[in-house]
């Protein structure tokens, strides 16, 4: 079923995430690896088939995860990019662009 798709990739978030905690740069990469090929596989399938009412809700929430699950990865292996958000706010909009 396409649902299962959605919570292969919901899996190997959770797992990219437990390997940014132990701060396992390669298992990551790996894991990133495996979303990867999981999306495309999925992008394939999505073009073929689609969900019913209730499997597109349950896929919101499960998009909601892996977005939070993304996040907390780039925090741990990029703490110096939520440093300098507030620096790059500060910027005029016409500096941004060069």
């Amino acid at each position: 079923m396409l649902i299962d798709h959605y919570k292969n990739i919901e899996q190997s978030s959770q797992r990219m995430l437990q390997a940014a905690q132990a701060q396992d740069r390669e298992g990551v990469a790996r894991w990133e690896d495996v979303c990867a090929q999981q999306i495309a596989h999925l992008q394939r399938r999505a073009s073929e088939e689609s969900l019913p009412a209730p499997q597109r809700r349950e896929k919101s929430g499960i998009l909601l995860r892996i977005l939070r699950n993304d996040a907390q990865v780039r925090s741990l292996m990029e703490p110096w990019s939520e440093r300098l958000e507030p620096l790059l706010s500060l910027m005029p909009p016409s500096a941004s662009r060069n």
